[in-house]
């Protein structure tokens, strides 16, 4: 494919302010697509622009009085930056999730990309139905599906919601997964020496929860789950890696369980532990993906996960993970299934390990996002 000129839009990455797994998603696709083209990546973040990675990256300073606002007026100052940026003129404008839907309104007559990661009813519709923004963040979402020339979704689960939601036609949406450096994830640790630092004995089995501690992401789940899990294994420890709005709520019902709550974990700490834990599990009641799937598996760990959007469709049942309801009792007896036997532990790592390489690469991944571009460009695109 001949080298074009893209531009991201991305209200996070690994370069500025980091919220979630969308700052690594957006800031490995802009590098890897670096490699053939010549990418600009608009952001919030301080400073002046600066080139990393062969990608170029552009900050604004944006302010409001809630986030609807906030995103409205980082939309204006990133067109404000691209048009200073667009000559030659960009060749794609790629936008991800619904912050920079002001933006795409501003240059809709381009040939746009819209990502969705996730949708704002995946995230909190089903618990925050009646909070203002929820009607606000949707009505963007729906009208930015509306004057995208073409969209993509990290799962067909995404893809299904957002034609129920918004009524976008089949052939507008194209599904490409999020991607990952597999070897960034693998490293040597004495697993045992891990444990003792954090006050647990070498051979006992430790269960790990990472991500963001919201209702979507279900660590209140797990945290009922434990007891039941506890009931048939005495020793199982646990440790919850990550922040958020559940944090204080999570304590309280951890009142007595074996469980380490270790906050924001840096990511040397964090590969550290991922690579030390016998079980990540993954309890969430909603997950249009699931970057730490992918991390996990890259580590050779074994992997608890609840049926659900881009979990259920990428896991193959007791090949190289557990997949289990959306309840308490299945997330114990996934664990305990998992846990009971160190063959078969080491059995799913390894099978989840082969996945990530030989499907989740980042090469690969780039790879179909490229094919989508070069739809639009040939007109061919919905």
């Amino acid at each position: 494919m001949e080298s074009l000129k893209i531009a991201f839009f991305s209200w996070e990455s690994l370069h500025s302010v980091k919220v979630g797994g969308l700052a690594p998603a957006t800031t490995h696709l802009a590098e890897v697509l670096a490699q053939n083209h010549e990418v600009h990546f608009f952001t919030r973040g301080d400073g002046d622009g600066r080139e990393i990675n062969n990608v170029h990256y552009h900050y604004s300073q944006p302010s409001g009085e809630n986030i609807v606002d906030y995103c409205r007026d980082m939309s204006n100052q990133c067109v404000e930056n691209f048009r200073k940026h667009d000559r030659p003129p960009f060749d794609i404008l790629h936008f991800h999730d619904w912050h920079f839907v002001e933006a795409m309104h501003l240059l809709k007559e381009r040939n746009t990309v819209f990502s969705f990661h996730s949708t704002e009813y995946g995230r909190n519709g089903s618990n925050f139905g009646g909070w203002w923004e929820f009607g606000e963040i949707s009505g963007k979402e729906w009208y930015g599906a509306y004057i995208a020339k073409t969209i993509t979704t990290v799962s067909h689960h995404t893809k299904t919601e957002l034609m129920w939601l918004y009524n976008v036609p089949d052939g507008k949406v194209t599904v490409v997964p999020n991607g990952i450096y597999p070897g960034r994830y693998r490293t040597e640790v004495d697993a045992g020496a891990v444990k003792k630092q954090y006050g647990i004995h070498p051979l006992a089995p430790l269960v790990l929860f990472i991500g963001r501690l919201t209702y979507q992401k279900g660590p209140d789940l797990l945290l009922e789950a434990i007891p039941a899990v506890l009931s048939r294994r005495w020793d199982v420890q646990f440790m919850v890696a990550g922040t958020g709005q559940m944090h204080e709520h999570l304590i309280g019902m951890a009142h007595g369980l074996p469980v380490r709550f270790l906050g924001y974990v840096p990511d040397g700490e964090h590969l550290r532990l991922l690579n030390a834990a016998d079980v990540i599990v993954i309890p969430s009641r909603n997950e249009p993906f699931g970057l730490v799937l992918l991390e996990a598996w890259s580590a050779g760990r074994c992997v608890v996960a609840t049926d659900v959007g881009g979990l259920a469709e990428n896991i193959e049942n007791l090949v190289d993970g557990v997949k289990v309801p959306v309840r308490p009792d299945s997330i114990a007896w996934g664990i305990d299934y998992a846990i009971q036997d160190p063959v078969t532990v080491q059995s799913l790592g390894r099978a989840g390990k082969a996945k990530v390489e030989s499907q989740f690469d980042w090469k690969i991944v780039a790879a179909q996002m490229e094919d989508v571009y070069k739809n639009i460009l040939d007109g061919t695109a919905v």
